[in-house]
């Protein structure tokens, strides 16, 4: 049987885990998420600063797991422009402002980070 990734677009949030940088123990956290192909992205709100994006980038081997189906990946920053505003517009979409929350600023401010699933 195979597996779509896409077939988990529509799933509120994922688990990440990384590796802890110092500890070296599985960390997880829970967090919004979008596909594109097989490219998973998320918004740090904390920037480079988050435990979560220190420990991707240190240790780039991470499980995205959606629903009840785990990932493999190499996590990365979006460096390029084009898919910066890419992730930015697919993440908008999936996660619309309502009236009680206006998530413009952090559309706008966080940093992307991608995960390119593997397996």
């Amino acid at each position: 049987m195979t597996i779509n990734l896409q077939d988990f677009a529509d799933e509120d949030f994922c688990y990440l885990t990384t590796t802890g940088r110092v500890s070296g123990r599985p960390h997880v956290i829970e967090i919004w998420f979008v596909l594109n192909e097989c490219t998973v992205y998320m918004l740090s709100e904390g920037l480079d600063k988050a435990d979560w994006v220190k420990n991707a980038l240190r240790l780039q081997d991470v499980t995205v797991k959606i629903k009840d189906k785990a990932f493999i990946g190499r996590a990365r920053l979006v460096n390029d422009a084009r898919e910066d505003t890419l992730a930015r517009q697919l993440i908008a979409q999936k996660y619309k402002s309502s009236d009680e929350q206006d998530l413009t600023e952090w559309y706008n401010s966080a940093l992307p980070v991608a995960v390119d699933i593997t397996i």
